[in-house]
């Protein structure tokens, strides 16, 4: 009987062991599945707007930017912003995004418009004076424009609004006289020994000539455009939108990188000398489309690819 008992109580406990075991196992399906579905709701095909801000996970990275990448798409001595309905009245430009951009061009046109940027959702119209190189034009290889949230106050970046559809904005001073009068800058891609400047610099071989440049990012909240087409908007003062200009909007910022290189006295722009470099900026993204990129990528300070979902 002594002998027995032991071997009496084996099978309860296996069965016990057995009970535990299972137990783990379904604790241990749970959670991997749990952290499966926090990893994958910011970006998957099945997130609703804002929900990329509300549950964003740990590995996003923490810049308040989304990107458009346009390729370059013709040029034309049009300027629909500050010569509207008359063709030819302009310095040649190089157009990007809306491939239908001309002297006439409405919001209209670009909203119905083929697009040559990345995302296609972006018709809206860019464009910049032609870069000539020994008097022979040169069109960039890269041209980003980054939709950013930085310059101003965290506060403030969290209450930035969508650009309005219609909006249209310069940037930069195409009459600039020197330096002094000019917001663009010049840098070399991969070569960061070279001091940045605000006209052309001299870029070694096997680099790009770079151009950087900011539009303002506080809007009066009222008007599309304005006689100089640049004083409805204004820049921060004190990391803040002053109150002349209380709305945020996302800062703007235009990245051209040219394959050109070497002495700078052979780059000329055709507005004249590289401090002359400005851009414009004609608004048509899909309002709802933009609304969500600013959500989710901008107010909650978060890195988003092309399709405006978090990297």
């Amino acid at each position: 009987m002594d002998r027995a008992a032991p071997l009496s109580r084996i099978p309860r406990r296996l069965r016990l062991a057995t009970a535990i075991g299972g137990l783990l196992v379904l604790l241990g399906t749970y959670l991997v599945s749990a952290t499966d579905r926090a990893d994958a709701a910011p970006g998957g095909a099945t997130a609703t707007p804002g929900e990329a801000a509300a549950d964003f996970g740990v590995n996003v990275i923490r810049v308040a930017e989304f990107p458009a990448d346009c390729t370059y798409s013709h040029r034309l001595p049009d300027d629909p912003i500050i010569f509207p309905g008359l063709p030819g009245a302009s310095h040649m430009h190089s157009f990007f995004g809306s491939t239908v951009t001309n002297a006439n061009t409405t919001l209209p046109d670009l909203v119905s418009s083929p697009t040559t940027c990345n995302p296609q959702v972006d018709v809206s119209s860019y464009w910049v004076p032609t870069l000539y190189r020994d008097n022979v034009a040169v069109e960039p290889a890269i041209a980003t424009f980054y939709y950013l949230g930085e310059g101003v106050r965290a506060d403030v970046v969290a209450n930035t609004q969508p650009f309005p559809q219609g909006l249209r904005l310069v940037a930069g001073n195409a009459k600039a006289t020197g330096p002094n009068d000019s917001i663009a800058r010049w840098s070399c891609l991969h070569a960061g020994h070279v001091p940045p400047s605000k006209d052309f610099v001299n870029c070694p071989s096997g680099t790009m000539l770079e151009s950087y440049l900011d539009f303002p990012q506080c809007w009066n909240g009222r008007d599309l455009d304005s006689p100089d087409h640049k004083s409805h908007l204004a820049y921060p003062v004190n990391q803040a939108c002053p109150s002349t200009h209380p709305v945020p909007v996302p800062k703007l910022r235009q990245v051209l990188r040219y394959p050109v290189t070497g002495d700078p006295s052979r780059f000329r722009l055709a507005s004249g000398p590289g401090y002359t470099m400005h851009g414009d900026f004609f608004n048509a993204w899909p309002v709802a489309e933009l609304a969500r990129r600013v959500q989710d990528c901008i107010r909650p300070v978060i890195k988003c690819g092309h399709d405006g979902r978090p990297i």
